[in-house]
């Protein structure tokens, strides 16, 4: 695939991105990025699933069920240690790779190990495969905590290494509840350029989203969820939690609602803010997680319950139409640690429109707030 120099008209070329995905989840991001492809029909730039890896088999089955079904055999279930870029070589090049590189050392719940963590250095492999591949552009997700790991030096490594693979990078924290989320989730991006072809990416701006309705309410009840709807169960709720929630209004938690002393939960040191916390109908949800006990669940602002899988999926922005695959424990992980479609999608729609020249409104990179908006004319892509 070879993109146009500055004097060629971009649209007269097709340019297709053949994406590649370690780490790849149930398939939020690819979901973002084929629903950016599909909305662009006046554009000649798509983006195309080329294969993906997870190590999860029902979290694979998820994948494949929804974005390749024709393609089974593109998704390889595998520890990535295990993995050689050959292997996924044959199945296919690829011109884009994303890869949402475990948070679990980097997440502000838990030890936070970082780097020294079992997890933490599995984003080398993102790097290895930049290396290998050597892609015109990447996209790579995890929590905001990394900022912070091995007290920042992990953050400066991870991105001096993609710098050093030869990729212009641009590291954001994008608060996707200002992008038409219905959740306040907070996720580093990090938005990587092959330096060779002269394409500069810019932050979206979240204000052409700032009137859309991201409260919890609107987004589980707008339209009702189909009795038949995939995913739907409900949870069995014991008779103490049912009695706790009782007390617990709109927007509290365990710890800051007045709960009678019987109900109250003995726990000694740090309180989280997420146990028991009922959903406030006006706002958008807190972050939806994978994993945790009691308590974590996210909880609906009314009823005396858990919100089901398909409640979660959608404040994940999953649409209904969408299948997870799995015990009912193994669809709450793979809806909590994938990235929202939605949001995958304003990131993808300026990387398209970097590369196509079509001017976006955006705001500066930054890790810990977004700023003022801009607006930027981009030049054609060179080789």
């Amino acid at each position: 695939m070879n993109l146009p120099d500055q004097d060629t008209a971009f649209h007269k070329t097709r340019t297709t991105f053949r994406l590649g995905e370690l780490f790849s989840g149930p398939g939020g991001i690819a979901l973002g990025a084929l629903m950016s492809s599909k909305e662009r029909i006046d554009s000649l730039i798509d983006i195309k699933h080329a294969w993906a890896t997870d190590y999860d088999r029902s979290t694979c089955e998820t994948y494949v069920k929804n974005i390749c079904p024709a393609e089974p055999e593109s998704v390889i279930c595998s520890d990535v240690r295990e993995l050689e870029m050959r292997s996924l070589m044959k199945v296919s090049d690829i011109d884009a790779l994303a890869f949402g590189f475990p948070c679990n050392d980097f997440s502000m719940v838990g030890e936070q190990k970082g780097t020294n963590g079992n997890f933490g250095p599995l984003y080398k492999y993102g790097v290895k495969a930049l290396e290998y591949f050597k892609p015109k552009w990447f996209l790579a997700e995890n929590v905001g905590g990394l900022r912070n790991s091995n007290e920042g030096n992990a953050f400066e490594t991870i991105l001096s290494e993609m710098r050093g693979v030869g990729y212009e990078i641009v590291p954001h924290l994008y608060k996707f509840e200002k992008y038409g989320v219905p959740q306040a989730r907070h996720r580093i991006i990090i938005v990587g350029i092959r330096m060779d072809l002269n394409v500069e990416f810019k932050v979206p701006s979240p204000i052409p989203f700032r009137d859309f309705d991201v409260s919890s309410k609107t987004a589980i009840m707008v339209p009702p969820i189909p009795h038949d709807a995939f995913n739907n169960e409900y949870t069995k709720q014991s008779i103490s939690v049912v009695e706790r929630l009782k007390y617990i209004d709109p927007g509290q938690n365990a710890f800051t609602a007045n709960i009678p002393e019987h109900l109250q939960l003995n726990v000694k040191g740090a309180k989280i803010s997420q146990i028991y916390k009922r959903l406030h109908p006006d706002r958008p949800s807190y972050t939806v997680t994978g994993s945790g006990g009691g308590g974590t669940h996210v909880y609906h602002w009314e009823e005396n319950r858990a919100l089901t899988n398909r409640e979660r999926a959608r404040l994940q922005t999953f649409p209904d139409r969408f299948q997870f695959c799995g015990s009912k424990e193994q669809v709450r992980k793979q809806i909590g640690m994938a990235v929202p479609p939605r949001g995958a999608k304003v990131i993808f729609d300026a990387i398209i429109n970097s590369f196509a020249g079509i001017e976006y409104e955006w705001i500066p990179a930054n890790i810990s707030e977004n700023l003022a908006s801009r607006k930027i004319p981009l030049a054609y892509a060179a080789n």
